[in-house]
């Protein structure tokens, strides 16, 4: 793979390490690295560098008298290779794949690379106060540009400490190379100060990693976990580096040959496979498209609007699929799941066949598996064929890319629509509309004067629109935004869907922030999520990040409250957050997250009342030059609707307390 060249003037006497970009946004992406035929999804979808990345000129060659009294600099050793530290490789390989945004922390063992990273003028550092925020702020970055996010962190308690967001990216298949320190190999295996096997710990949370010993691998191993982390089905990437393997010196060479023995994802469908499935949507009654995060992952969504519209088939969308289709097109009926809506739970209950694309029949959308969909076929089409009948058995299983499934089906429909094959469905959409109108998501106003937090939520998606970028921490506050917020457009929802990460917001936001700099930034937080991460304020206050932060206040672990409520008879253990030594409550400000927003140099509001939010929300949306804190203070006993409770069938759904949907009759 040759480098592409813009012509930039190099210093006299600089010497370029080979493959080498000159500075500009024309440098291959991690994609075009990638990519190994024109059918992945890289070759089309290659995403330009912001242009304020650029490579950064490679050292010059230093004489021997300089060299003895400075730290190590690489040296042209023949044509297309470099004498460098094992350390400068891998910086020049993450310049190589694309890499611009790093965040971590320095420690011991990872010391070796934050040196020559302090020359690179293309990647950018960003230090932030908790390797978990390294992490999370990775899969922010990743989820909103589809690029590789990158996290960095040291040997022992750095790298554990990686290990939630890590796994949190494996679950919701977020493309990220997440590098760590080791100790020296000399240590390796004896219990050294700082030394904890994190390749093992990650094997069942990553999709590949590896543990790197010798200088001359790094270059390669760094290319291969970019490739591995973002083809096929996306997902982390572990590299483990031992400290001498950075402090030794080796050749650098670019491009590197791969060795991936038995890695070849399948991206193009089985054409036999997608023409029973268009041969099953023609003769269907009651068709739905059940739509995952697979969707929005292959950028499919313009090919997803065109199936829909071309088949008139309803389409639902998961909680990781939010604005892979327009909220607000008449054939979306909502979000399915234990707290989806009851029109979109109930298409998938009385369907007759659902083509479900990138997604993996989870519990949460299911419910009790053996009552889920009971009469339907079910095409599921994935590119991880591991999935496939995973949860529930395919009558037609496609292996592919989504982009390249669904634009198969495209075509194989309207063959058989050219034959004369188009079911009527006008009946299944009247059905659908209707239990859409009688049952649409609402929530009542709190009796006592209190913020209504789905207000609130609302007010903010209206407020900041359909082009700002929502980030949700996990609990209550989590649903209402899925729920309250229209979303339009791919990548505008990020949220922590599978491994359901308390602390997630913040700094996901953060990185959503530093890969979409043009964008609103919204951040809904629960008060219990905030208090896990919010030392990343720091952090965006620091480096120019400014996002908005809403914490719906309600003084308590709110989901954790609801269950309490309903099925532990009002028995509230541990989940009120201000409650004193004497067991009464004290309010909920401790801590005042106004004047927690002000130390760590944001700004800092709070609302209580119904009448201030809009113009709290315009203030915030006003300040551009640092972080801001909305402390919303809401009614502590607000819950979320519709719920389908865990274990139940999604027949049971109730659209409020004790109130369950008239399906009229309409199972057939």
């Amino acid at each position: 793979m040759t480098e592409q060249m813009t012509g930039r003037k190099e210093p006299e006497g600089t010497e370029r390490p080979p493959g080498a970009a000159a500075a500009g946004p024309s440098a291959p992406s991690p994609r075009d690295l990638a990519a190994r035929s024109p059918h992945h999804p890289a070759a089309r979808d290659a995403q330009p560098r912001p242009a304020e990345a650029s490579h950064s000129a490679p050292p010059q060659v230093v004489p021997p008298q300089v060299a003895a009294a400075e730290p190590p600099r690489a040296q042209v050793t023949s044509p297309g290779k470099v004498r460098a530290t094992g350390a400068q490789a891998l910086v020049y390989a993450l310049e190589r794949v694309g890499a611009d945004v790093v965040f971590g922390i320095p420690g011991g063992a990872v010391l070796p690379a934050y040196d020559p990273l302090l020359d690179s003028k293309s990647i950018r550092h960003i230090l932030v106060r908790h390797e978990q925020g390294a992490g999370h702020a990775a899969t922010g970055y990743a989820q909103a540009t589809g690029r590789v996010g990158v996290c960095m962190a040291t040997s022992g308690p750095g790298a554990t400490n990686l290990v939630t967001p890590i796994a949190d990216a494996y679950m919701d298949s977020v493309p990220m190379v997440a590098i760590t320190g080791q100790v020296p190999t000399s240590l390796i295996g004896t219990d050294g100060f700082q030394e904890a096997d994190i390749s093992g710990i990650t094997i069942p949370i990553t999709k590949h990693n590896f543990l790197v010993t010798k200088p001359e691998d790094i270059a390669r191993t760094i290319g291969e976990a970019f490739h591995v982390a973002s083809t096929g089905r996306p997902g982390p990437v572990l590299v483990d580096i031992a400290k001498d393997a950075m402090q030794a010196t080796t050749d650098f060479a670019w491009p590197v040959p791969f060795d991936l023995p038995g890695y070849h994802p399948v991206t193009r469908p089985h054409a036999r496979q997608v023409r029973e499935a268009a041969r099953l949507i023609s003769e269907s009654r009651r068709p739905v498209l059940y739509v995952g995060g697979g969707v929005i992952k292959a950028r499919a969504a313009a090919q997803l609007r065109e199936l829909a519209e071309l088949t008139g088939i309803p389409v639902v969308t998961t909680l990781m699929a939010r604005g892979a289709f327009p909220d607000r097109h008449p054939q979306h009926m909502g979000m399915p799941g234990m707290h989806g809506s009851v029109s979109a739970v109930g298409a998938l209950q009385r369907a007759d066949l659902l083509i479900a694309l990138g997604t993996r029949f989870d519990d949460r959308v299911t419910g009790k598996l053996d009552t889920f969909a009971p009469g339907a076929l079910i095409v599921h089409a994935d590119i991880d064929p591991a999935e496939i009948s995973k949860n529930r058995r395919a009558d037609v299983p496609i292996v592919g890319d989504c982009r390249e499934v669904i634009a198969d089906l495209v075509a194989a429909v309207r063959a058989e629509q050219e034959q004369g094959r188009r079911p009527d469905l006008t009946g299944w959409r009247t059905q659908l509309d209707s239990w859409k109108d009688t049952y649409p998501l609402g929530f009542d106003e709190p009796d006592d004067g209190t913020l209504a937090p789905q207000h609130v939520i609302r007010r903010i998606g209206q407020i900041a629109g359909p082009e700002a970028v929502y980030v949700a921490g996990v609990g209550q506050h989590q649903m209402w935004a899925a729920q309250f917020i229209d979303y339009e457009n791919p990548g505008t929802w990020i949220n922590s869907g599978g491994l359901g990460t308390m602390g997630f917001a913040v700094p996901a936001a953060m990185g959503a922030k530093v890969g979409r700099p043009d964008a609103t930034v919204w951040a809904i937080d629960g008060d219990g999520c905030f208090q896990m991460t919010n030392q990343e304020l720091a952090t965006c206050a620091i480096e120019g990040i400014p996002v908005k932060i809403a914490v719906i206040n309600n003084g308590s672990l709110g989901m954790v409250r609801q269950w309490q409520t309903l099925f532990y008879n009002e028995r509230y253990s541990n989940t009120d957050l201000h409650r004193t030594a004497e067991g009464k409550l004290a309010g909920t400000r401790i801590p005042d997250f106004v004047k927690l927003a002000e130390a760590y140099g944001c700004e800092g509001i709070r609302c209580e009342e119904a009448a201030d939010v809009d113009t709290v929300i315009e203030r915030a949306m006003a300040i551009e030059d640092r972080p801001v804190v909305v402390d919303f203070i809401v009614h502590r006993d607000a819950m979320v609707w519709p719920m389908v409770a865990a274990g139940t069938s999604n027949n049971d759904i109730k659209f409020a307390r004790g109130l369950a949907p008239d399906w009229g009759g309409s199972s057939e």
